[in-house]
């Protein structure tokens, strides 16, 4: 087995100091003007000194227009530099490497939310009954996509300037590029629609312009879904298909996860046995992957103990990601190296609709964080039903917030033409 514990060189020729990954979690905790402050630095100086050897962010929204959350932290060409920085520094203050997750939601935005609803075809995310939370999406134009690679680009771009060690593009979970990828999702008959190669367009596109803007030791990376869990939908092969076509663009680390808001796999309520088998979701799609992958991967999803993340490691993956133990316990990876069998325990949540399970799921990590970014100890037992009426008063407040400010940023915007 490969101890976690080992370093590992990524293709860039940059040492990680071990195989432990913070994963990217939405922590929704945006100060005003949409960007991070003390309560995300002292979040992320927690995980630093906790042990992992690579952070990455919770996503960082490449279009002040969408936002998968009214608490999200956005980074485009008019955000002011200095909060960035200051966040990069807290992150890497314990020892770990620091990567930014950059996204754009695409369709998966709440019908509430100001802004757009941008996909690759007009086809609403479909929860069932809690469908009408999300927005009626509009099909983008060829400009807007244009567009769109240009913001990835520039978001990549300024947070290298902050000090940000690599970027991981967010292709998975069903936002923006995964729903390009899906053919479910993408019903477009253009140059973006039909075959893998065009579904595909939009990512490679935006990798390349990422790569072309930074240094070779500034770390690219892409998540993706090693499957969406919908028949008829992206699956293993075409995550095999991806990884492939990545290769050759200078991508550092394929992380691997799944599913989507209509098939939520990532907080484990997906009903397909190959997420249910084992603590770690998508080991079995992971370890198929890594057979043929080119590139070194990374499986996030449901890890909790050390046991585990070696057998993750022995099936061929190179990076294990932890997001809601590391929410709950800061400190597991530096614990683990005197107490091999410490985990942390986070009853399931048990709901009939999958959709609100998930959120409630969501909601109860979120808590954690906040708490963690007040200098408080975490409270795993927080009723989940608990935490998303809490979560949907902040997120009320936050809503409120982020309505003013892209007003006042139009405004400010239109005056200056």
């Amino acid at each position: 087995m490969t101890p976690v514990f080992d370093p590992f060189t990524l293709p860039n020729g940059v040492t990680l100091p071990n195989r432990l990954v913070k994963a990217a979690m939405e922590e929704n905790m945006a100060a005003a003007g949409q960007l991070p402050d003390h309560a995300l630095f002292e979040l992320y100086r927690r995980w630093s000194r906790g042990g992992v050897g690579l952070i990455i962010t919770g996503n960082v929204m490449v279009h002040a227009d969408a936002l998968t959350g009214p608490g999200g932290v956005v980074l485009d060409q008019d955000s002011p530099l200095e909060p960035f920085r200051q966040w990069a520094t807290a992150a890497k203050s314990g020892g770990a490497r620091v990567w930014m997750q950059i996204n754009h939601p695409g369709r998966q935005v709440r019908a509430d939310m100001p802004g757009v609803a941008w996909a690759p075809s007009a086809v609403r995310v479909d929860t069932g009954k809690t469908s009408k939370m999300f927005a009626e999406p509009v099909a983008m134009s060829a400009a807007q996509i244009t567009e769109t690679v240009r913001r990835f680009a520039e978001t990549a771009r300024r947070a290298a300037e902050a000090g940000f060690d690599g970027v991981e593009i967010h292709a998975a979970h069903g936002y923006l590029l995964s729903q390009f990828l899906s053919p479910l999702a993408n019903r477009r008959t253009d140059q973006w629609g039909g075959s893998l190669q065009n579904r595909a367009r939009l990512l490679l596109d935006i990798v390349r312009a990422v790569r072309a803007t930074d240094a070779p030791e500034f770390a690219v990376a892409v998540k993706l879904n090693s499957a969406d869990f919908q028949r008829g939908g992206f699956d293993a092969d075409d995550a095999a298909a991806v990884i492939a076509m990545l290769a050759p663009l200078g991508v550092d680390v394929v992380e691997l996860s799944g599913g989507s808001y209509e098939a939520p796999a990532m907080t484990g309520q997906a009903g397909d046995d190959r997420t249910r088998a084992r603590e770690a979701y998508f080991l079995t799609l992971a370890a198929e992957l890594a057979t043929t992958s080119p590139l070194p991967l990374m499986l996030t999803g449901g890890i909790v103990r050390r046991r585990v993340a070696e057998e993750v490691l022995a099936g061929g993956v190179d990076l294990v990601g932890m997001g809601t133990a590391l929410a709950v316990d800061p400190d597991l990876p530096t614990t683990w190296r005197h107490e091999p069998e410490a985990a942390v325990e986070l009853t399931p949540v048990r709901m009939k609709n999958k959709a609100i399970a998930s959120a409630a799921s969501m909601a109860r990590v979120r808590q954690q964080l906040r708490r963690l970014g007040a200098g408080r100890p975490t409270r795993p037992t927080l009723n989940p039903t608990l935490a998303l009426l809490q979560e949907t008063a902040l997120q009320r407040r936050a809503l409120r917030r982020y309505r003013t400010w892209l007003t006042t940023r139009a405004a400010l915007a239109n005056s200056a033409h």
